[in-house]
């Protein structure tokens, strides 16, 4: 019969935040898999639980899951852990949990903390429908597209983001959503030094362009308000292009001054425009 994968979340500064289930499922598990095992071999020790740990991360989620999944069916149970928070979300632990559904193997999720979770509810933003992003790609364009596709989300936004990232992820955040757009910083959760800064995407993107940053941060980013939401339609979008075209732009010049003005995305709006005009 196969075991059983536990998801064991861990905490993401303060130690005093493991539960008890959480320790003893450590405890009762055949072995566990760690994103890094040097970081919780920090936690065991705290703990005094002496358990086998093998690696599982991003690097190796084929061979390390083929690995943990094998003991699976071979009838061990293993506890999953990563750094810090919930395995599985906006973590590969999530190719894990796939693999192990696919074969039939039974998971089963601890609840614990979570950043996203513990930011949003400090944010002091609307917590009753949000929705969580993760990290932004590390390429510009990428990031851009991933913006731009957020334009006219009402939902409270939730983001994850490294210090030497946060400089120039506000700076997009700010173009793309104006900076009179409420925002709110955590970082360092549930550590000595946590911090939360309520401020908006303007003011945020000029203090740390000039104010190197340190550490973890989850941004709350507010959401569109319903006239935004609510903008120009596709129709919209190509009847500008065409006054533009008509005050001289060039087609592609039209199409992403048009975009940058009305929110839509630009390859629909060149598209339809060329249909139109033909």
């Amino acid at each position: 019969m196969p075991g059983i994968l536990y998801l064991v979340p861990t905490p993401i500064g303060n130690l005093g935040d493991i539960s008890s289930r959480c320790a003893g499922t450590l405890a009762d598990a055949d072995f566990i898999a760690a994103e890094d095992t040097r970081v919780s071999l920090k936690l065991l020790n705290h703990l005094g639980i002496k358990k086998p740990l093998v690696t599982y991360h991003r690097h190796n989620t084929e061979s390390g899951g083929q690995a943990v999944l094998a003991r699976l069916l071979s009838g061990e149970s293993c506890a999953l852990v990563t750094d810090a928070g919930t395995p599985a979300v906006s973590d590969p632990g999530e190719e894990l949990v796939a693999l192990c559904a696919r074969a039939g193997v039974t998971v089963t999720a601890l609840p614990g903390p979570c950043a996203l979770v513990t930011a949003l509810a400090v944010s002091g933003l609307p917590t009753g429908r949000f929705t969580f992003e993760g990290f932004l790609a590390m390429n510009k364009k990428n990031r851009r597209a991933h913006l731009d596709g957020l334009r006219g989300e009402r939902r409270t936004m939730i983001f994850y983001e490294a210090p030497h990232k946060l400089a120039a992820t506000l700076a997009d955040l700010w173009e793309t959503f104006g900076g009179e757009r409420r925002l709110t910083l955590c970082r360092e959760l549930t550590k000595l030094h946590e911090e939360v800064r309520r401020t908006t995407l303007e003011e945020a993107a000029e203090w740390y362009a000039v104010n190197p940053p340190r550490g973890e941060f989850v941004l709350v980013v507010e959401g569109a308000p319903p006239c935004a939401a609510d903008g120009p339609g596709l129709e919209d979008g190509v009847a500008l292009v065409l006054a533009l075209r008509e005050r001289g732009y060039s087609l592609r010049d039209a199409v992403r001054q048009a975009a940058k003005e009305t929110g839509l995305p630009k390859n629909e709006l060149y598209d339809l425009t060329v249909n139109t005009v033909n």
